[in-house]
């Protein structure tokens, strides 16, 4: 027989094989109830494309209505029909994130869009073996004790933010208060703190003069990442999965709006990071190099002291200093957003905090300090509760995909009713199924934070230290930075960072809604981003009344 034809009948039968032990694998999945999609082509991925979902736009709409008719896990549909796999249920997530280890990573797709703009080896896209080393090397980065020695920093950046704003004020001559948007000042502050901590680079973002590397990203996702193209969907559904990693990161150059702007940023941001290894490399062997404790300098230390067949090649450093920039500014800036824009819904918590930071700081002038401490901070309550539910109602990761590496059967804490009625209690996926893990949707589920999962307040986190019966979460129980072996390295430096800015800010200032009362969504640009929805084309932005603490 012609070999030709021998390849051709074996290709066929593989195919037939696979087609059948899909069908039959998945058939449970098959069962699992959930929304119809908008397009059989498109699957879900048509929102935005279709005029019926366009009032599902706003990060949450959607699973927020799929829980509520489905529960905790529901089926979705990929492209061309494929089936999906989206979960909040807390006893999945542990399964998924913690007892499985590597066996659900990242898919394809996502690993491609995220290295597009945090390089090509950073640790947000590393598996497996990869992403243990790479952690491993940058943790000194993140202790305790190198965590604490960023204070000073924090504080003096937070103070400088707020003399900025009473710089406003009174240059307004008005000392009852301004409109001021103060998503624009935190990502200043935030940029401010990363290139100080991250690599002892003054990048000026408070003062009008902004470093040419920061302000690459600025804005980023909000420009770049909504309402993909049909065809882009399909392309990146389709052809993806099925093209080498190696091969896969070509696709940058094709010229279309998020690749020319991703590629455009990563450019600016790995010329900088290769001349600051450079630098910091030549000064520890030169000893110079001792004192230095911004984050960059750590980890050449430790990348130099590693086994050389550990440490993390060239690439991998440059492509970490992106990450850091990334991971340190416009993400926690719009956590910190959102958090003013409650509390000034919520002016009776934001007195119980006023007052509890007023008690502090007398207690700190009666032992001869003159400052916070970080014992000090973690020990304020209402500011740590507020934090936290902040993170809770806001998650500014509010989806994580993953991919079935094997055939496997998920756990599942709260029973879900299938198509025939069924009440399941864990439900089978075959390898290959897509999950789409919603953050938003497990911070929000009633049965482990109240019937109130929908409103802020932070009291529940005054009178439970955590919640719920599984514990998922690197803090608190909440799903906000990950879990897990592949969780956010840097959770602590980010809760650092915004209990100092919040103490400084709620001990000066009053916020209050404008009375023109603009309403703000919370749009899905890849993160949550605010914006002023009567005035969408200005992007992100949240304006506030400030009044100075009398």
């Amino acid at each position: 027989m012609d070999s030709r034809l021998l390849v051709l009948l074996a290709g066929a039968v593989l195919l037939v094989y696979a087609t059948i032990r899909r069908y039959l694998t998945g058939r449970h999945l098959r069962k699992v109830r959930g929304p119809k999609a908008p397009s059989w082509l498109l699957g879900e991925d048509s929102v935005g494309h279709n005029q019926e979902m366009v009032s599902y736009l706003e990060v949450g709409d959607f699973d927020g209505k799929c829980m509520a008719e489905y529960g905790t896990a529901w089926r979705l549909k990929d492209c061309m029909g494929a089936d999906a796999l989206a979960i909040v249920d807390p006893k999945a997530l542990q399964y998924i994130f913690h007892k499985s280890g590597y066996h659900f990573p990242k898919t394809v797709v996502s690993r491609q869009i995220t290295r597009e703009f945090a390089g090509d080896d950073s640790i947000l896209i590393a598996d497996d073996d990869d992403h243990a080393r790479m952690r491993k090397i940058m943790s000194p980065a993140f202790t305790a004790s190198q965590l604490k020695s960023f204070l000073p920093l924090f504080r003096s950046t937070a103070q400088k933010l707020g003399q900025k704003w009473k710089d406003v004020l009174q240059q307004e001559d008005n000392t009852s208060g301004a409109r001021l948007d103060v998503n624009v000042w935190l990502a200043r502050c935030t940029l401010d703190v990363i290139g100080d901590a991250g690599f002892d680079v003054q990048c000026g973002a408070l003062d009008d003069s902004l470093n040419p590397v920061m302000e690459a990203y600025k804005n980023m996702f909000a420009d770049a990442v909504p309402f993909p193209s049909k065809w882009t969907i399909l392309f990146r559904s389709l052809v993806w999965p099925h093209i080498p990693m190696s091969i896969l990161k070509y696709v940058k150059y094709i010229p279309t709006k998020d690749h020319i702007r991703f590629r455009r940023t990563l450019d600016i941001v790995n010329d900088f990071a290769k001349s600051l290894i450079d630098e910091k490399t030549g000064a520890i062997l030169a000893g110079k190099g001792e004192n230095q404790k911004d984050m960059m300098s750590i980890l050449v230390k430790a990348n130099a002291s590693e086994n050389p067949k550990q440490r993390l090649s060239e690439q991998e450093m440059t492509s970490q200093v992106a990450t850091l920039v990334l991971a340190g500014h416009e993400t926690t800036s719009n956590i910190m957003t959102w958090l003013l824009r409650e509390l000034a819904e919520r002016p009776d918590y934001q007195s119980k905090m006023r007052e509890e930071t007023r008690a502090m700081r007398a207690r700190i002038s009666a032992r001869g300090d003159t400052d916070f401490s970080m014992s000090d901070m973690d020990s304020m309550t209402y500011c740590v509760a507020a934090v936290k539910e902040v993170l809770r109602l806001h998650p500014v990761v509010y989806t994580i995909m993953r991919v079935a590496r094997r055939d496997d059967v998920i756990p599942l804490a709260y029973p879900v009713t299938t198509s025939t009625g069924e009440s399941v209690k864990d439900i089978s996926v075959p390898k290959g199924t897509n999950i789409f893990v919603s953050l938003w949707g497990y911070n929000r589920l009633p049965h482990i934070w109240g019937d109130d999962a929908n409103e802020f307040n932070p009291q529940r986190f005054v009178e439970h230290e955590k919640m719920g019966e599984t514990y998922v979460g690197v803090t608190a129980n909440l799903m906000s930075f990950s879990a897990g072996p592949q969780a956010c390295i840097g959770w602590r430096f980010a809760m650092m960072e915004m209990q100092t800015i919040i103490i400084e800010l709620i001990e000066n200032f009053e916020f209050h809604i404008p009375d023109d009362k603009p309403e703000i969504i919370r749009f899905a640009a890849g993160i949550s981003v605010p914006l002023v929805k009567s005035d969408m084309a200005a992007g992100p932005q949240m304006p506030l009344w400030i009044t100075p603490v009398r």
